[in-house]
């Protein structure tokens, strides 16, 4: 799916660059997956050597478990090791699933908060190990890649956007806040994970801001990256921004009329209210984003891959806090399916403006330097 705009003449540079990546909880398997495979497939056709996919870009915007993998690619750090995250830490990181009936529902109430405190422990552990304490403004000092990682401030009830100093009129607010306290930050889904303390030092002394999940307004951060990059981009210079999902389940159900009074039991104590708040958002900022393109007077490209639809068989293991072996192993053999489908797009990019741009990209994206070793996914 992609929408382009051709009112005004493309500039001569490159194309300004945006990767947005949707949240999703432990569906961010798939994602490091699908970008792993991708990484891998594309390197070997490039004699064997592996790619940087975050150079590639020139700001990347990520939401909840998209917020990980977008810091890590800043940072350069192999998908091998996101997804690995993912496999040795995820049960720790979710160590108790919100119930699924009555009978678990007294344990529950009384067992939650310690579980989340330690999922919030082991969360920060596993990404220390990852990031290191690397800061919003290294990232950008270093990297020169753009991050905006959107959350929810606890204090005013208001969207925040965590950014590298990028913007011309940035005034810095988040430059010594560390990657780790970033996707803490981004993922504090409420009811799955604990409210987030970031704490901070100005001119005034110490304070501190308690942040929640930022999929709660941008789930799909596609309009967060594509405002930033308008305003990060001379006049008529072309944008790409390629939108990267978690696998979400097929939307839409019938609703029999004896079956309109859900409860908590039937919304499983908010769980399927979120994964009906990520499809929605998926949808809506997809085409407002595309409806944007059309009226910014230049080429402006919105791509989300991949288009292909989920299968049944793995209904059984989407939901956000499914931490099973098997679930990440559904996960990710769809993830390499889904892959092995995009790069056969390829073959059809002299008539398919989609698989032009998905092929461009792989293939001019920065080679990574010796130094830290690439994990196999």
């Amino acid at each position: 799916m992609s929408e382009t705009n051709i009112f005004a003449p493309t500039a001569e540079d490159r194309p300004y660059r945006v990767l947005s990546l949707d949240g999703g909880g432990m569906r961010g398997t798939y994602t490091a997956t699908y970008l792993a495979k991708l990484c891998e497939t594309y390197g070997k056709r490039r004699g064997g050597g592996a790619l940087d996919l975050g150079a590639a870009f020139d700001l990347i915007t990520g939401t909840s478990t998209g917020g990980i993998i977008a810091c890590a690619l800043a940072k350069g750090v192999p998908l091998g090791d996101v997804i690995q995250l993912y496999r040795d830490h995820g049960a720790g990181i979710f160590p108790r699933r919100l119930p699924d009936g009555l009978p678990r529902l007294p344990g529950d109430l009384l067992r939650r908060p310690a579980a989340i405190a330690s999922g919030a422990e082991v969360l920060r552990g596993a990404l220390a190990k990852q990031l290191e304490a690397t800061t919003v403004g290294q990232i950008w000092a270093e990297r020169r890649i753009a991050l905006s990682i959107p959350a929810v401030e606890m204090s005013q009830h208001r969207a925040w956007v965590f950014k590298t100093p990028h913007l011309p009129d940035s005034n810095h607010r988040d430059d010594a806040t560390s990657l780790v306290d970033v996707c803490m930050a981004t993922t504090a889904a409420p009811v799955f994970r604990s409210m987030s303390e970031v704490e901070y030092e100005d001119d005034a002394g110490k304070g501190r801001r308690v942040f929640v999940d930022g999929g709660l307004w941008a789930n799909n951060p596609v309009l967060v990256g594509l405002i930033d990059a308008l305003d990060m981009t001379r006049p008529g210079q072309e944008i790409e921004v390629f939108c990267l999902g978690t696998c979400p389940t097929p939307a839409g159900e019938r609703i029999g009329s004896n079956e309109l009074d859900r409860g908590l039991l039937e919304w499983r104590f908010g769980g399927k209210a979120a994964e009906l708040s990520i499809d929605a958002q998926q949808f809506a900022y997809d085409h407002m984003a595309m409806k944007i393109a059309r009226h910014v007077g230049r080429r402006c490209s919105i791509i989300r891959f991949p288009s292909q639809k989920v299968p049944a068989t793995l209904l059984p293991f989407l939901e956000l806090d499914d931490t099973r072996a098997e679930a990440m192993d559904a996960l990710m053999d769809q993830a390499r399916t889904d892959a092995d489908m995009t790069n056969s797009k390829c073959a059809y990019r002299a008539t398919d403006t989609e698989a032009e741009l998905i092929c461009r990209l792989f293939e001019t994206a920065p080679l990574r330097a010796a130094g830290r070793p690439v994990t196999e996914s």
